[in-house]
């Protein structure tokens, strides 16, 4: 009995603890449920990624975003984060952005974005935007509105961007929407501050339109009082008609009524042109006004373009004669290189051409130096007579020169007047032409002593040179003039 209740002890102890355990394992397991169990703020986007299924077409999802509900987190394999849909404002001072005009101008602006909630751009906000701070997130969604701001500023006149800013706003915020889904975010206001050009095309819009609405008020005053004057000059003409109707009938009867009608009638034309030719005198000066005024509107826009174009036209003059300096520039530095390597050339040609002329002069000479010294080597050594070989080799040379020189001097006839007279040396003016004549050609020996030779002994010594004075006497001319002929 005994042992059948310890058997039955055991036995409730042992349930007890397994049931214990079971509980334990139960709380665990419902804590564990709800701490993993998040829930989604309305102002936030629950993002779900790691193991999170696929698509459709088979992929692998990157994230799960869920807003406005709750989702279970599994542990291990699945992670969460949340995207703040607080909306962020973004102030763009855009600056010298160039319109379809070609006049830059400036549009300060800002513009309010958020994260989107739509189904597919939250996708691209959890891939693009998830785990980056505001700031950075700004900085992404400024550089998209500043490029979609210009592009869309380069298809629109100043006119459209100015005058018609509804149309403006709609192509900014269809432009930049669509770029901010691409990352995750949605356009939620713009707001265009100011529109400004640095040219004053814009002021000078402005200044036109402004002159053409005073104008239009001025004609429409005008027209007014136009009007009322004709209104009382009407009435005026029909209380005189009335009381000349009266008086005529009281006084003179019908034929002095209607004399008074007569005469009210003129009255009345006269005034009625006179206020005619006064209200179109104002209508024509309204008009001339107002036609002045936007004239002067007109110049103003027109000189501002002008301004821009001329700035324009500068700066491309400035431009192009900039790259023709520089083209010139280096056409003479081209030009400088050519005429530099054609002097080298020629100098180096003139360089070998004086070489060559010296190596053909030197290689002379040292031709003629050796044969020289074959000629002294034939003379038995002896330079001297070496050189009287040379020179007797080109005696008979020398005496043909001095015979050419003579030979074709043609002396037919000789007359000589001689009156007797004497000479500074005492000789008579005969004796001194045929004593020149001789002495003109060159004795043998003479020829011989120039050659830096001894005439040989057997060609006879050398006499003694015979005097003018003893040639004047040998070929004294007679007292009175003798006329001779030779031959």
């Amino acid at each position: 009995m005994r042992i059948l209740l310890d058997a039955a002890g055991g036995i409730s102890s042992n349930v007890v603890i397994l049931v214990c355990v079971l509980v334990l394992l139960v709380l665990t397991t419902v804590i564990v449920v709800l701490s993993r169990y998040r829930k989604c703020p309305s102002d936030k986007i629950l993002v779900i990624y790691g193991k999170v299924g696929q698509t459709q077409d088979g992929q692998q999802r990157s994230a799960k975003c869920i807003h406005g509900g709750a989702s279970f987190i599994w542990p291990v394999v699945q992670a969460y984060e949340y995207l703040d849909l607080t909306p962020m404002s973004i102030s763009v001072d855009l600056r010298n952005a160039l319109s379809k005009q070609n006049i830059r101008v400036d549009v300060p602006s800002r513009f309010t974005v958020g994260i989107s909630t739509e189904n597919g751009v939250m996708q691209n906000a959890a891939e693009r935007l998830l785990g980056m701070r505001i700031e950075e997130i700004k900085q992404i969604a400024e550089d998209i509105i500043f490029g979609q701001m210009r592009l869309i500023i380069a298809t629109m006149d100043i006119e459209e961007i100015n005058s018609d800013r509804d149309k403006f706003l709609e192509a900014v915020s269809s432009n930049v929407e669509t770029e901010l889904k691409k990352i995750g975010l949605r356009l939620i206001n713009v707001n265009v501050t100011d529109i400004t050009d640095e040219s004053g095309y814009i002021v000078a819009l402005g200044k036109e339109a402004a002159s053409k609405a005073i104008n239009d008020a001025k004609v429409s005053v005008a027209e007014a009082d136009r009007v009322g004057s004709i209104g009382a000059a009407e009435a005026d003409r029909d209380m005189r008609i009335s009381v000349s109707k009266s008086d005529a009938e009281a006084i003179t009867g019908e034929n002095e009524a209607k004399a008074r009608v007569a005469d009210s009638d003129a009255t009345r034309r006269e005034r009625e042109a006179e206020a005619l030719k006064r209200a179109t005198a104002a209508e024509n000066i309204a008009k001339a006004k107002a036609q002045q005024e936007s004239f002067d509107a007109q110049k103003s826009a027109e000189e501002a373009r002008a301004h821009y174009e001329q700035a324009k036209l500068e700066a491309d003059v400035i431009v192009k004669t900039e790259i023709e300096r520089k083209k010139k520039e280096l056409e003479a530095e081209a030009e400088a290189e050519q005429i530099r390597r054609r002097a080298k050339g020629e100098a180096d040609a003139t360089l070998m051409k004086m070489q060559a002329e010296a190596d053909g002069l030197k290689q002379m000479l040292t031709k003629q130096a050796e044969g020289f010294a074959e000629i002294v080597k034939s003379a038995g050594g002896d330079a001297d007579s070496a050189v009287k070989l040379m020179i007797a080799d080109k005696l008979e040379e020398i005496t043909r020169i001095q015979v050419d020189a003579i030979k074709n001097l043609q002396i037919d006839k000789i007359t000589v007047w001689d009156s007797g007279a004497k000479s500074d040396s005492g000789k008579s003016t005969t004796a001194d032409f045929i004593s020149g004549l001789y002495k003109s050609i060159p004795p043998l020996s003479e020829m011989f002593d120039m050659a830096g030779m001894q005439l040989p002994s057997y060609l006879g010594e050398k006499k003694p040179e015979i005097t003018d004075e003893d040639f004047a006497n040998m070929i004294e001319a007679p007292a009175t003039p003798i006329v001779t002929d030779e031959q």
